[in-house]
């Protein structure tokens, strides 16, 4: 064995890879997750869905041409362990990986037919430095990977450290993030489609405060992506 081997051999038996929804240990070709859960991701399908679930859900809140999914967030299921991993673990490359996945699902449909970029919700500037990194846009990296669709990271800036949302009701929820971003500069969305994307959504809030920035520029069109959203 060649040294790099041994040191890859003693790495694996003391830091194994596994998979992060079921702990199973990954083998060579298999990235975060084992196949077997990698196969029974609760997947939506609804961005080949017409008037889907969340586009009932954000109707009539604020203006936009599509919204859809990847996939459900239910309770103790994969996808809490996968963005759990992702917000909490100080695992970036995860987001990637799954942003990756998404993307490619994307590519065999028209939902990206006319996006001009992609824009992720950003973190304050505090909870950026604590995390490291933004969950959001290294979903939108996994995208733009798979698609070719250029990110636009610092077009929208968050410039209020808001409260978690977790315990809040639906009103509460508004309350705590009307007016919490800024569009750096107006003119980048004139005439453009953006595609605006976030890691998980439950009521919505946080991404409506979000799209209304967006779209106070005339002309500008909006498109949602998320990894997950609750049933």
């Amino acid at each position: 064995m060649f040294p790099k081997k041994i040191f890859n051999a003693l790495l694996d038996l003391f830091f194994p890879n596994l998979c992060v929804v079921c702990e199973k240990k990954l083998v060579e070709e298999e990235n975060f997750l084992c196949l077997d859960c990698l196969t029974k991701l609760p997947k939506t399908n609804n961005w080949i869905v017409k008037n889907n679930k969340l586009e009932q859900t954000l109707a009539g809140r604020f203006s936009f041409e599509h919204a859809a999914s990847f996939a459900y967030f239910v309770k103790n299921g994969s996808m809490q362990r996968i963005i759990h991993e992702l917000k909490y673990k100080n695992n970036p490359r995860i987001g990637e990986y799954m942003g990756r996945l998404c993307g490619k699902e994307l590519s065999h449909t028209d939902f990206l037919s006319d996006i001009d970029f992609i824009v992720p919700v950003p973190l304050h500037s505090k909870r950026l430095k604590m995390r490291g990194y933004n969950q959001s846009l290294e979903l939108a990296k996994g995208i733009s990977a798979q698609t070719k669709i250029h990110v636009f990271e610092n077009a929208v800036q968050r410039i209020v450290n808001n409260k978690t949302q977790t315990k809040n009701s639906r009103i509460e929820r508004w309350n705590n993030v009307e007016n919490i971003f800024r569009v750096v500069d107006p003119n980048l969305f004139t005439n453009k489609h953006v595609l605006l994307i976030d890691d998980v959504i439950t009521t919505g809030s946080t991404l409506e405060s979000c799209a209304r920035e967006i779209l106070k520029n005339h002309r500008s069109r909006l498109s949602i992506f998320v990894l997950a959203s609750v049933d």
